[in-house]
């Protein structure tokens, strides 16, 4: 082969070795450098579950089936129950520790009977739900409404482990005493109701700390209204109008 030749071909293998790596560092590069600004549009997507994290991978909500969905969660650690009963949404707060949702449900059972739930709650810091509104439905027996709590300042783990322990304790004097100092050291209160309730009254009920009713104001299923003012026993010291009297709500 004439030189000449032979180093038009060198020559072009050179060049031709060249551009290939160029092209495949491009290519390299536009795999593992996509720009934060990029984004990806879908028209339509499925999928079981979707972790919204931050840029340390902590997560701040999950979207889930039923049997991908994750139980509680306190401070980035699972915690009481295990996962995959509760499709929804769950939300996080920066600590990691789960702090509100919304979850929802509804079956036909194999007797014909049908029960639903729907819930959006939002959880005290370290502790569980205290503005929840709900939608509860068994097979026609029905309550929907706002419901507003007041809960004690322990952390929700804490309440988990005692509540455990007590329920694994024999019965007797022991675990009544148990019992008792467990509702002193983490008590709830309703404090506020608006809603439907089971027997089709609309009412809008205020309770005081400790969750007793304190003042009721309701329609109920014939559209008689009832306003009543109760002590701390429940007893109506004062009703209108004045031929009212104390309803079974």
């Amino acid at each position: 082969m004439p030189r000449t030749q032979l180093e038009r071909e060198v020559r072009f293998l050179k060049l031709y070795a060249a551009v290939s790596s160029f092209c495949l560092l491009l290519l390299c590069l536009s795999a593992f450098q996509q720009s934060p600004a990029e984004k990806q549009r879908f028209t339509e997507i499925d999928v079981e579950r979707i972790n919204v994290i931050e840029k340390d991978g902590s997560l701040r909500m999950v979207l889930s089936n039923r049997e991908r969905s994750p139980g509680p969660v306190y401070r980035g650690r699972p915690f009481a129950y295990q996962g995959g009963s509760r499709p929804g949404m769950i939300f996080y707060n920066d600590e990691g520790t789960e702090n509100g949702g919304l979850i929802f449900s509804g079956r036909r059972n194999p007797d014909g009977t049908y029960e639903a739930t729907h819930s959006l709650t939002f959880d005290q810091y370290e502790q569980d739900q205290i503005i929840a509104l709900q939608y509860i439905d068994n097979n026609g027996e029905r309550r929907q409404g706002l419901q507003i709590l007041d809960r004690g300042e322990r952390p929700i783990h804490e309440m988990v482990e005692r509540w455990d322990a007590l329920q694994a304790m024999p019965a007797g004097p022991a675990k009544d005493s148990a019992g008792a100092a467990f509702q002193r050291d983490f008590p709830v209160a309703q404090r506020v109701y608006v809603g439907r309730g089971r027997n089709r009254t609309a009412a809008l009920t205020l309770g005081d700390p400790q969750g007793r009713t304190r003042l009721r104001l309701a329609v109920d299923s014939l559209g008689v209204a009832r306003l009543e003012f109760l002590d701390a026993t429940g007893r109506v010291t004062y009703s209108l109008p004045d031929s009212a009297r104390a309803a079974p709500w």
